[in-house]
């Protein structure tokens, strides 16, 4: 099991994420970011924002996502 959290996942807050996956962990914040966009949180939305930017070029985004994955895979099993 490891844990990042919304901000080290691009997001705008502390929540923490647990899973044995990084696709797992992706999962989560997106559900997270969900909840976050229903209730409009201004913090959350401004770093949705930047990602939907980030999106335009694929390559810009394949690059972190393997950049995040690569994160989520050097952190210890707890």
């Amino acid at each position: 099991m490891k844990s990042m959290t919304c901000n080290q996942l691009g997001g705008a807050c502390d929540k923490v994420f647990q899973a044995e996956t990084f696709e797992e962990i992706a999962k989560m914040s997106k559900e997270h970011g969900t909840e976050m966009f229903k209730i409009k949180d201004p913090d959350h939305l401004k770093a949705m924002s930047e990602m939907r930017e980030l999106m335009k070029s694929p390559e810009l985004m394949q690059d972190w996502f393997m950049k995040k994955k690569a994160a989520f895979e050097s952190l210890p099993s707890q």
